[in-house]
């Protein structure tokens, strides 16, 4: 009868843990935020005691887990809403390399070293810090390279707005104010940033521009 409860705990809790996770979303592994790393670390601890202690009835474990994932849809609900706590949460990425020149404080604030830098770097191929364009932190602690175009020019495109908010930071990488950006939203035809969900531009000063919520028109 132990292990027959033991069996039919090891079942249910796969079943609970793959509804759950359905109802995160789909990211990949390596795309993983903070909180989706607490959460499974959590389930995990939850799964074990469910199937370890066969004396636990099954809703003490049942009902912590249906609350992790209430809490985890209602930060993703949020998240989508508010891009300060969206921010706050998942992070930001952080420049670490901008045409050849590598930013120090960037990495000392991410607590990035060199050794990181130079290794991810050549998973991309790359030997040069000079033949660097951009390389971006993500938040998922991926390093994203882009390498510089064989006539000088820049492959990088700055976003200026995402899901309606301006980039700051993309204004700063390219020496613009949001006055400029605003008016060159009005020129695409939008009255604010508020009805842009995308905007880049590229080392041509090409800016495309998406507009939010199209598809609901």
């Amino acid at each position: 009868m132990l292990v027959l409860s033991i069996i039919l705990r090891t079942i249910l809790t796969y079943f609970v843990i793959l509804l759950i996770f359905r109802f995160m979303g789909k990211r990949e592994i390596g795309e993983l935020s903070v909180m989706d790393l607490v959460v499974f670390v959590m389930l995990a601890e939850i799964a074990v005691v469910l199937i370890e202690n066969t004396d636990v009835p099954i809703w003490q474990a049942i009902v912590p887990m249906v609350t992790i994932l209430l809490i985890q849809l209602f930060s993703a609900w949020f998240s989508l809403k508010n891009q300060t706590f969206r921010n706050w949460f998942d992070g930001r990425p952080t420049v670490i390399v901008k045409h050849g020149a590598i930013d120090e404080h960037a990495m000392r604030k991410q607590r990035y070293n060199f050794n990181d830098l130079l290794l991810q770097l050549r998973e991309h191929g790359i030997q040069q810090i000079g033949d660097v364009d951009y390389a971006i932190l993500e938040p998922s602690g991926k390093l994203s390279v882009f390498e510089k175009e064989e006539d000088g020019t820049s492959g990088y495109a700055v976003v200026l707005i995402s899901d309606g908010h301006i980039e700051k930071s993309g204004l700063k990488n390219i020496d613009k104010d949001e006055e400029w950006l605003r008016s060159e939203v009005k020129k695409q035809g939008f009255d604010s940033p508020e009805e842009v969900s995308l905007c880049t531009i590229n080392a041509e000063g090409e800016i495309q521009m998406d507009e939010k919520d199209e598809y609901k028109k």
